[in-house]
């Protein structure tokens, strides 16, 4: 699979908050958030990696300038008015196959990310368009909900919680049939993430889930204090 990062995003609320730096260089485990990804996916196994990354974050492109995590590592500069928006430009710049994404405040310990990796290779191997990574750790202010069947198949999503309440995490692997969907997708009209998730969903694509006790998403301050005290933890490392 190909690594995809989505860094396209203003992270006005961590700004709100003090945090002096763009997201993508916010501190986690004493390793900036763009950094820890990419080195993440390179031990995953990505054959490749795409950062997606705002023109304006003069400061995280000049970061990434001249670094090498081990595959071919492209950066490309965005002005992307939705995270649907990111995601099909990254497609697009990435070769054909399927893709491993994820948004870059996305936060969880390396064995999660093996489970996560190995669960979607499979889970695209045997047919599905895409896999999700779902949590019952509510930690965003507008939740995605995921209703995934005793197959683990995704079934629904929505606003609303079903039961057991879980929710999607940021981490999303696609196969080449879903990355032309994306296309279409945005072309409908659609422009956020959650939006083509639910449409692949709502259009009778298959797709799976890969269930992750906890899963953190970087929005504030205090997500990324809890984030470093969550992978400090000896909890993080079981």
């Amino acid at each position: 699979m190909h690594g995809l990062i989505l860094a396209g995003g203003e992270g006005t609320r961590l700004r709100a908050d003090g945090v002096a730096v763009p997201k993508p260089l916010a501190a986690v485990g004493h390793e900036p958030l763009v950094a820890r990804l990419l080195r993440t996916l390179a031990d995953l196994g990505c054959e490749t990696l795409t950062c997606m990354v705002r023109a304006d974050f003069v400061s995280v492109l000049r970061y990434l300038e001249g670094r090498e995590f081990g595959p071919p590592l492209a950066v490309v500069e965005c002005r992307t008015p939705s995270s649907l928006h990111t995601l099909v430009a990254g497609l697009a710049a990435i070769p054909e196959g399927p893709v491993f994404a994820t948004m870059v405040d996305t936060v969880m310990p390396a064995e999660d990310w093996r489970v996560v990796y190995r669960a979607a290779a499979r889970g695209l191997a045997d047919g599905l368009d895409g896999v999700l990574a779902v949590t019952p750790f509510v930690d965003d202010e507008s939740p995605l909900y995921v209703h995934v069947d005793a197959r683990g198949r995704v079934t629904a999503l929505g606003r609303a919680p079903f039961e057991p309440p879980l929710v999607t995490g940021g981490v999303y692997a696609f196969s080449p049939a879903a990355r032309r969907e994306a296309a279409d997708a945005q072309a409908r009209g659609i422009e956020r993430m959650r939006g083509f998730l639910a449409w692949l969903c709502e259009s009778g694509r298959p797709l799976g889930s890969v269930l992750v006790e906890r899963i953190v998403d970087v929005d504030r301050a205090s997500d990324l204090r809890r984030a470093n005290a969550w992978l400090a933890s000896p909890e993080a490392g079981r």
